[in-house]
């Protein structure tokens, strides 16, 4: 089991500890050492994207790679009362979760996919500098200021467009992700946006069931509860960048989409505070989006 740290990684395998480089020859040199002790599998936090080089170099060797959730696996070194912190200890610790909890080992993206993950992931950031230089100008008084954030703007403007096209390129590579997205949206209130991040983000939808979809984008709800005390309901976890968007898409569904409109209306009119109604929403939209995957079917107005 192993760990990244840095520019290193940490591994455990048997109790033996070592640290290799957080590059091609360090991941070369660990992928040889794993598979002389029969590894049967290698578990890393994630870290934030820092993992990635490691998933890849380790899944394309042929070893069966989990990266697990670095808020379950503090939860469990809570648990199990360990206070030191130390690489090793945190290697050993991730590995002990593993076996503890077993989670389900899912495919790994494909390079096709990881690379249609980094363009939505660039699109994105390029669309918050707009943003952000946009603000800037509303507050600068300046000419000459003024004039090199129009300058800039209109830079990022042209490579939002380059993205775009570098997108549409991409989704014309495959014809699954054509008709994906195609389907997607069928359905009012979702764009390309939205749809190529969940086709980036979330490969898994239209083959899981409602619970475990919506729990795979941490919209599944969970209670604090403890003897007759129950605490109220939170949605935590699961992939950040699929909420972001559903909450986008539902909040713009809440008024262009008729079915969602009504059931979040309904929600309203029974007394639920409006962002438990977004969130419901968001869910609603989410069990609407996989059903529309796994059967196929274009959306349909009622």
């Amino acid at each position: 089991m192993c760990r990244r740290t840095g520019s290193t990684l940490r591994s455990c395998p048997h109790g033996d500890a070592f640290a290799v480089g957080n590059d091609d020859a360090g991941i070369d040199a660990l992928i040889g050492r794993l598979k002389a002790v029969g590894a049967d599998a290698v578990a890393l936090a994630a870290t934030g994207g820092f993992e990635t080089q490691a998933v890849a170099g380790l899944s394309s060797a042929g070893l069966t790679v989990l990266v697990v959730n670095p808020a379950q696996v503090r939860a469990y070194t809570n648990a199990i009362g360990r206070r030191a912190k130390t690489d090793p200890i945190d290697a050993t610790v991730i590995a002990a979760f593993v076996l503890a909890n077993k989670p389900e080992i899912r495919p790994l993206r494909d390079a096709e996919t990881q690379a249609l993950s980094d363009l939505v992931a660039r699109r994105h950031q390029i669309v918050q500098m707009i943003v952000a230089e946009e603000n800037r100008l509303r507050m600068m008084l300046a000419k000459q200021a003024q004039k090199s954030i129009k300058r800039l703007r209109t830079a990022l403007r042209r490579e939002l467009e380059s993205l775009d096209a570098d997108l549409d390129g991409h989704i014309r590579e495959s014809p699954i992700w054509q008709v994906r997205e195609t389907l997607l949206v069928s359905v009012p209130a979702v764009g390309s946006t939205t749809a190529r991040t969940l086709l980036a983000e979330l490969p898994e939808l239209g083959s899981l069931d409602r619970s475990q979809i919506a729990s795979l984008a941490g919209l599944a709800p969970w209670t604090r509860q403890s003897g007759t005390w129950k605490g109220k309901s939170f949605i935590g976890g699961g992939r950040g960048k699929v909420r972001a968007v559903l909450f986008m898409a539902a909040l713009v569904a809440s008024r262009y989409n008729p079915a969602l409109t009504t059931f979040r209306d309904r929600l309203v009119a029974q007394g639920k505070p409006k962002i438990v109604a977004v969130v419901a929403t968001m869910r609603k939209l989410l069990t609407i989006l996989d059903a529309i995957l796994r059967d196929n079917k274009p959306w349909q107005n009622a």
